[in-house]
């Protein structure tokens, strides 16, 4: 499969099986952090859903950053469509080497991308260095609650007969002791690991000032 029908498939798939989740997403992020102002990333945004989700709840001005163009080209697109062309921009770049300045950032997001990521421990330290003092990160994955999470499994079965295998294969290996691994071996000093109903993600606060 090449690269721009891949990027298409998947965003196909994004915005009718998961579409419930990121708004639900959104908001625990912005319960968790309590960062409502400043500068978003979301890091390998994909078709840009959950960047976007954000900022409709949020007085942020945010950047969604992918390694795949074509990916971004359907980012902007909806985008457009959702009139906050104005709010949001696009960037292309890779997540091993953030195209920010040092402290620049308050919020990362990333929902789904760290299973692709190479080297897990140099994207964690590119995170923590571009955070602003202050600054959360919220990386991981997860479909929000129980009851979303169980439609999209149902959703997914129907479509593919053996997702959930295809699933599995994807994000074994993927724990709370492995997330916990990276984080230490990023040097990271402050953080939380979620391990529930919403997902498993990492929750990192930069100096520890608005840990909740």
């Amino acid at each position: 499969m090449n690269s721009e029908k891949k990027a298409l498939e998947f965003d196909e798939i994004a915005s009718n099986v998961f579409a419930p989740i990121y708004s639900v997403i959104a908001s625990q992020i912005k319960e968790k952090t309590n960062i409502n102002e400043g500068i978003c990333l979301d890091l390998g945004c994909g078709g840009g859903h959950l960047g976007i989700e954000m900022e409709k709840i949020s007085g942020m001005v945010t950047y969604l950053l992918d390694i795949s163009p074509y990916a971004l080209k359907i980012a902007d697109n909806r985008i457009k469509n959702s009139s906050l062309d104005n709010r949001i921009k696009t960037i292309l770049g890779d997540a091993h080497n953030i195209p920010f300045e040092d402290e620049t950032v308050d919020l990362v997001i990333s929902r789904g991308s760290i299973w692709f990521w190479e080297d897990q421990v140099k994207v964690f330290k590119e995170i923590y260095r571009i955070l602003t003092k202050g600054g959360c990160a919220y990386i991981g994955g997860g479909y929000g609650n129980a009851e979303l999470k169980k439609e999209v499994f149902k959703k997914m079965e129907e479509r593919e007969e053996n997702w959930e295998d295809t699933r599995k294969s994807f994000v074994k290996d993927n724990s709370p002791e492995k997330f916990n691994k990276i984080a230490k071996e990023a040097n990271i000093p402050s953080y939380e690991i979620i391990d529930d109903e919403r997902g498993l993600w990492i929750f990192i606060n930069k100096c520890n000032r608005r840990e909740k």
